[in-house]
């Protein structure tokens, strides 16, 4: 049985030619369907994201050729289109990449944790269409357990590394539990999106979006349960936040030293943190002249996110360690489960020889033989059905002087060595 990972992502492939292959959900169950019924494939489970489509697949034999036509097929594209832009990856190599791919060691920011739930999605899916045997249903397994061991025992998730987690972390670094803050939240570009959503998950006390347009604030104000204001109602509400984010595309500043001082002073100078990660700069830097005004830029968030970065490739060295450790385990495993498959033929074999010697021995009692010929000609021909194929093996090895093959024979065998 060979295990093949085969796929494309985000370093070897155009966006165009990702979506060419990306698996819609109604796609993903005719896919999983379609390779459910094919004798070729013996398990399958597809991951498709934004980033990445792989297969891993288990075969009969090592055909990742066949595999590649079935994807071009699929998705109606050249073969060849294809070709240039894949990775395949064989038995262990394929073990180790989805342990990879899963810890967030693959991906385009080192270390999200996203790909992890997106996996177990997939096999979930596959399960659901019985693509999913008992091999695939312990590497799956072992891969969840081993990206939760590297959560654990690492830090690679531990640290922001994109300039909106890191605004949400400062914050959380400064203030603590947010539970008891309210956030001013200026702009509804992507930047502020992804602000929002890591600052809903921190649940605090009041959330207000501002901007230019205010339908577009209401679809995000929607998503994290906050108030929407426009930036014209600025300099009236900005004494109700503690913590104040900016990214919009204002060539201006719209938030300047005049504006806080009047908001610290209706404060009566309770302490405002500002996170700026707009440029052009949406806050006069003089603001951070203020007292009580703390101000930090989009230049200080990147020093937090480089300096985090390096944090999470040296943790993914150490994740790599373990994920190399556990890829022997499951190979070990794998291969004693073709040793099982080789007893149960031997111990079928035996069983065989001894049901025909048994029933020719049960007929010549039944027709009045001598029960004691009858026993010893059992005892004869048994033994010498079950010790013809070792016997060969023996005398073959002593002709060829093979005397490692020898000595392994004989440990197998149970022979004592000699003295």
């Amino acid at each position: 049985m060979t295990i093949i990972a085969l796929g494309i992502n985000h370093k070897t492939a155009s966006v165009e030619l990702r979506e060419k292959v990306a698996f819609s959900p109604e796609q993903l169950s005719n896919a999983l369907s379609q390779l459910a019924s094919s004798e070729q494939f013996k398990e399958t489970v597809i991951v498709s994201t934004c980033n990445r489509t792989e297969l891993y697949c288990s075969l009969e034999h090592s055909n990742s050729q066949a595999l590649l036509k079935w994807l071009a097929d699929f998705h109606c594209i050249d073969t060849e289109q294809l070709e240039d832009n894949v990775y395949i990856h064989q038995n262990q190599d394929a073990i180790n990449h989805l342990m990879r791919v899963a810890c967030g060691l693959d991906s385009l920011v080192l270390g999200e944790p996203q790909i992890l739930g997106q996996i177990k999605q997939s096999y979930n899916s596959a399960k659901q269409h019985d693509c999913v045997l008992p091999t695939f249903e312990r590497l799956f397994q072992k891969t969840f357990s081993v990206a939760k061991q590297v959560r654990t025992e690492t830090d690679i998730g531990a640290s922001a590394v994109s300039v909106a987690y890191a605004a949400v972390n400062l914050a959380k670094h400064i203030y603590g539990q947010l539970d008891k803050t309210k956030v001013l939240l200026i702009g509804a570009g992507e930047t502020i999106e992804l602000v929002a959503r890591h600052l809903y998950q921190q649940h605090p006390k009041a959330i207000t979006v501002a901007n230019r347009t205010i339908e577009r604030a209401k679809n995000l104000a929607e998503e994290v349960e906050a108030d929407v204001i426009s930036l014209a109602q600025l300099p009236e509400k900005l004494h109700d936040a503690d913590i104040v984010i900016s990214s919009t595309a204002s060539t201006l500043p719209i938030i300047g030293k005049g504006m806080v001082e009047q908001a610290l002073k209706q404060r009566r100078y309770k302490p405002m943190l500002f996170v700026d990660i707009a440029v052009p700069r949406d806050i006069e830097s003089q603001v951070g002249e203020l007292d009580a005004a703390y101000l930090y830029s989009v230049d200080d968030l990147q020093a937090i996110v480089n300096e985090n970065m390096a944090s999470r490739e040296q943790a993914a060295e150490q994740a790599q360690e373990i994920i190399l450790q556990k890829t022997h385990e499951f190979a070990k495993w794998q291969r004693s489960q073709g040793s099982i498959d080789v007893i149960r033929q031997y111990r079928d074999s035996a069983q065989e020889v001894k049901t025909e010697l048994v029933e020719k021995a049960v007929n010549q009692l039944q027709s009045g033989k001598s029960a004691e010929k009858v026993l010893l000609e059992l005892a004869n021909k048994l033994t010498n059905r079950l010790t013809h194929a070792p016997t060969r093996a023996i005398q073959a090895a002593a002709q060829e002087g093979d005397i490692d093959k020898l000595a392994v024979l004989k440990q197998t065998l149970g022979i004592e060595q000699e003295k």
